[in-house]
């Protein structure tokens, strides 16, 4: 009850978080490679924990980082979504400014930690490459506001497939896209954030899972993002295994068994797009 529930629910939020997130993300963004961690969403959640951490120490309470992490991943989406829709940018240029906005905030995180003297930041930094094991009760608090707004998300699939037609044709069909818009950026930054606030950094959950299906499975968001949430939730809970048991002596982060099989994966990906 203390170890092993804690750790399997944990594992089936934040892999359906994960998966809905890249899903409404690429059709948001209008770029079928974008997800949470490629675009460095997940990594401005982990800059705002750091910077709570060092800057406002007396706000580092469990409540005090889950809500760090969720404003950090706002800002980031607001971000992204500012650039994409002001000044129309090609997805690979997005997708390069999401690259660098991730690696900006890896390299602040990693400065942090090294001229860190507290044990507990330090221990820190294995967190954040995304690890399961630390999971506990407290932190799964946080289904309180990550189940209500995975089930809205999944309803959203009408009005985002109305999105993939272009917004003139969208507001035309009757579609108030500024409003939906930001209903979908605060959603998404609370589903990352709140998995980033639960397990650290996890990458390509959100970017493998509903790609595949879509290319499956086709593009009707009605459908994709709740087969998302299933499939992100599976995929989290085989990694996770694979992570405890590929070697005896020691337990690797669930984010490392997640890179090492998406990561081939997105190079594939880009290839085919090339």
């Amino acid at each position: 009850m203390e170890l092993r529930v804690p750790r399997v629910i944990a594992a089936i939020l934040i892999g359906a978080s994960l998966a809905v997130s890249g899903g409404v993300l690429q059709v948001l963004l209008g770029n079928p490679l974008a997800e949470p961690g490629v675009l460095g969403i997940s990594g401005g959640s982990s800059l705002a924990l750091v910077i709570v951490m060092f800057i406002f120490p007396s706000l580092a309470s469990p409540y005090g980082l889950m809500a760090a992490a969720m404003t950090g991943a706002l800002i980031f989406t607001g971000i992204l979504v500012w650039l994409a829709r002001k000044h129309t940018m090609s997805t690979a240029r997005l997708l390069l400014i999401g690259v660098a906005l991730g690696i900006l905030s890896g390299a602040v995180v990693t400065w942090a930690f090294y001229f860190s003297s507290d044990l507990n930041l330090r221990q820190l930094m294995y967190w954040l490459m995304g690890s399961l094991s630390g999971v506990h009760w407290t932190q799964l608090s946080l289904s309180v506001v990550v189940i209500p707004a995975l089930l809205w998300l999944c309803t959203q699939g009408k009005k985002l497939d109305l999105m993939m037609l272009g917004e003139t044709q969208a507001r035309q069909l009757g579609l108030n896209i500024q409003s939906l818009r930001w209903q979908l950026i605060l959603m998404v930054s609370i589903l990352v954030g709140a998995s980033v606030a639960m397990a650290g950094v996890i990458g390509f959950v959100g970017l493998v899972v509903p790609h595949f299906l879509r290319l499956w499975l086709g593009t009707e968001n009605k459908f994709l993002l709740p087969l998302s949430a299933l499939a992100g939730a599976s995929l989290m809970l085989l990694a996770d295994t694979v992570g405890r048991m590929a070697i005896a002596e020691a337990e690797l982060p669930v984010g490392a068994v997640t890179t090492t099989i998406g990561a081939p994966l997105f190079i594939w990906m880009l290839m085919r797009r090339v």
